[in-house]
């Protein structure tokens, strides 16, 4: 009939160890982590004559899908208005946990000046109650797994559009890319 197959511990014990280091492989992928806006808040009107700049504070929800907790360096945030750069915030350097969710308020600085240059464009946007604004920025960090630190950039492009009257978050869609340094 047929030849009768041997069992051997040691051949079971290799294929568990090989599976089991198979599926911690693909669950210790680094993921993309994701950003949404969640609201604006004015916090201050500064006048330089003859055009006012305005500060806000920006909830973002951040998400680290990754088994590894990270940790990341301070960055600027540009913020674009009609193809045109229109203010910055300022994130800074911090940490987050693995598999975990924060907000974070990011302060933030519109320029008056640079709206005062799209004054048709924003007066327009006021009457539709719609402005789009975008935003972009790149985030250093480091993750530490087992014993070694691996380095990180995440660029981040977001499309808002938001309320100009009420500061209100009509719609957004917000793409984030990691690279991964193995040395």
């Amino acid at each position: 009939m047929g030849k009768k197959v041997r069992w051997s511990w040691t051949s079971a014990l290799i294929g568990a160890a090989t599976a089991a280091a198979t599926a911690a492989v693909i669950a210790g992928k680094p993921k993309d982590p994701s950003f949404q806006l969640i609201s604006i808040s004015l916090t201050n009107m500064k006048l330089k004559c003859p055009v006012l700049d305005a500060e806000l504070i920006l909830t973002v929800h951040v998400t680290n899908p990754n088994i590894a907790p990270v940790h990341y360096s301070s960055a600027t945030m540009s913020i674009f208005y009609d193809g045109g750069i229109l203010g910055a915030a300022e994130i800074d350097a911090g940490s987050q946990s693995a598999r975990s969710c924060q907000l974070l308020r990011i302060p933030a600085r519109l320029s008056g000046l640079q709206l005062a240059h799209r004054v048709n464009k924003f007066m327009s946007d006021v009457a539709r109650r719609e402005m789009v604004l975008d935003a972009a920025v790149d985030i250093d960090g480091w993750a530490r797994i087992l014993w070694f630190n691996h380095r990180f950039k995440i660029h981040v492009d977001s499309h808002v559009v938001v309320d100009p009257v009420f500061l209100d978050v009509i719609d957004q869609e917000n793409k984030s890319e990691m690279e991964l340094f193995l040395t």
